[in-house]
């Protein structure tokens, strides 16, 4: 049974089978995957002895043996994958681990270098980040201005300073006004009520 199915894992690179099963088939084949590493004539007995099967021998030393012979060991990865229904059994799947390119980040497609993206800041950190970018900004303008003062940004910054110190009189003293005006309009209109009522 168990070179059956190692005979299964090295030609399809991956297997389901229960994990009892995959802890066994663990084993027995990365002794075979070790001695796959030495191609000559005493290792691939050793291992024909074990498969039985002349065609996964020669896949076993002609493609997986190149892919793995930089790694000590590990070459089998065993994914758990829930219950079978009939019995309860723990599943798993049993994979090669340099053959699958989803969980092998060093394998590379294109050849070239891996581009790295930005995150997306969120909706807190952005409106944080926008206000210092602001403040950021207004102390940069600050700046530039302090370096190359000119006869117009002095003049537009005393213009804007002298404005700022009246806007506050010409908006309190509107209020006054506004509420004296207020007050002698309730007086003409009771003085039209005590008219009516006459």
């Amino acid at each position: 049974m168990l070179s059956n199915m190692a005979n299964s894992l090295i030609e399809h690179k991956r297997i389901t089978t229960t994990v009892a099963k995959a802890k066994a088939l663990r084993g027995f084949v990365e002794p075979l995957i070790t001695k796959s590493k030495t191609d000559n004539t005493h290792s691939r007995r050793i291992v024909f002895k074990s498969l039985k099967d002349k065609n996964t021998v020669s896949e076993l030393f002609r493609e997986i043996a190149p892919k793995i012979a930089e790694r000590p060991g590990g070459y089998i990865r065993i994914i758990k994958t829930g219950f079978r229904l009939g019995d309860s059994a723990e599943m798993c799947m049993v994979e090669l681990v340099d053959f699958n390119d989803l969980y092998n980040p060093n394998e590379k497609q294109g050849g070239g270098k891996k581009r790295r993206r930005r995150r997306k800041k969120s909706s807190d950190s952005s409106a944080a980040s926008d206000q210092g970018l602001q403040s950021a900004a207004s102390t940069a303008e600050g700046v530039q201005t302090e370096e190359k003062p000119s006869e117009e940004t002095k003049a537009d910054s005393s213009k804007s300073v002298s404005s700022k110190s009246e806007t506050p009189k010409t908006e309190a003293s509107k209020a006054e006004s506004d509420s004296k005006d207020n007050d002698s309009g309730q007086a003409e209109n009771t003085d039209e009520n005590k008219d009516e009522k006459k």
